[in-house]
């Protein structure tokens, strides 16, 4: 019997859960899960996990009156509650995202950063066991530089361009998620297409990035996230590691045929010549590259749309 294209991929690629759904994750079985903002406000809603939340909010009111600094720090105490549960399930790293509407703030990225690793230090949980996510602003990428220095390792998301790679790799982050479909979709906004896999351009941007580090020796892994298709995922089959959400993990799982590997570390094609960019280069490409710029900004406001929701639902809560 031929292996599904999920059991395929995984002989190359590191799988990865990209939900806060605990459940979901417990039945995929992936080596790695990536939450956010979005992801955790889902999770929040779900009445499966109210017990998780009540937690929190008893928490909080044991720490305060419900204002600003309290329902921030029950925001931040769901992101680690979720966190140190998946932790208990997939065998690697979970990642945790800092608040989004630190993403221009780098002391601030920083000290958040410390304060998650902290919180799930007091929960039993090493820092290796944890990524924490930064969106890869010149700000974000800066304060991932030091927190590498101290051992902290990074997930450097919202990464739509090779600058943002390139500087990524300047700061020693342990990780990129470069994102896929978000690219896709601005594409075809701006009317291109239609696309296969192989030339869908958030596919292309990724080979892309994987090749330039493959060629010049970086070790900062690529994950590619944000996917549309099982098209896109087959296309990227080899990455290093894949963040895939749970509907698509199961559609992986139904499906057999066989799944050939598209991307090799020693054979990872055509790369760009090495960059090296300082602030103003870094300014200057990414104002340059229309997409990675309003795809950044965009996926920002959403963040910070969701993580403002969420900290609306615990403010109601102190009511």
């Amino acid at each position: 019997m031929t292996a599904s294209k999920l059991d395929q991929l995984r002989t190359m690629t590191t799988v990865v859960a990209d939900t806060g759904d605990i459940e979901a994750v417990r039945r995929l079985k992936p080596v790695d899960c990536t939450t956010n903002p979005t992801l955790i406000l889902k999770a929040v809603e779900n009445p499966a996990y109210a017990s998780l939340v009540d937690e929190a909010i008893a928490w909080g009111k044991k720490a305060g009156a419900g204002d600003h600094d309290t329902v921030h720090a029950v925001c931040d105490r769901l992101a680690v509650t979720f966190g140190a549960e998946l932790t208990k399930i997939v065998p690697g790293r979970v990642s945790t995202e800092v608040d989004a509407d630190l993403s221009f703030d780098t002391q601030a990225t920083i000290g958040k950063a410390r304060t998650l690793i902290a919180a799930y230090k007091e929960r039993g949980i090493e820092k290796d066991r944890i990524l924490v996510k930064i969106a890869s602003t010149w700000e974000g990428i800066q304060a991932a530089k030091v927190l590498q220095a101290e051992g902290i390792d990074c997930n450097l998301t919202l990464l739509f361009s090779l600058p943002q790679a390139v500087a990524c790799a300047e700061a020693n982050a342990f990780l990129i998620s470069p994102f896929v479909g978000r690219i896709l979709d601005w594409h075809v906004k701006a009317g291109g297409g239609p696309y296969t896999p192989e030339t869908d351009p958030g596919v292309v941007s990724v080979r892309t990035i994987y090749a330039y580090y493959k060629t010049h020796g970086i070790k900062t892994v690529v994950m590619g996230a944000s996917f549309r298709n099982t098209g896109e995922i087959e296309a990227l089959a080899g990455c290093d590691r894949l963040t895939i959400g749970p509907s698509l993990l199961d559609e992986l799982a139904g499906s057999t045929g066989d799944l050939p590997r598209k991307l090799k570390p020693e054979s990872a094609g055509e790369a760009p010549a090495k960059l090296t960019l300082d602030e103003k280069a870094f300014r200057f490409a990414m104002n340059e590259d229309a997409m990675g710029t309003e795809k950044l900004a965009e996926g920002i406001r959403g963040f910070v749309k969701d993580l403002n929701a969420l900290r609306k639902l615990v403010a109601a809560r102190f009511v």
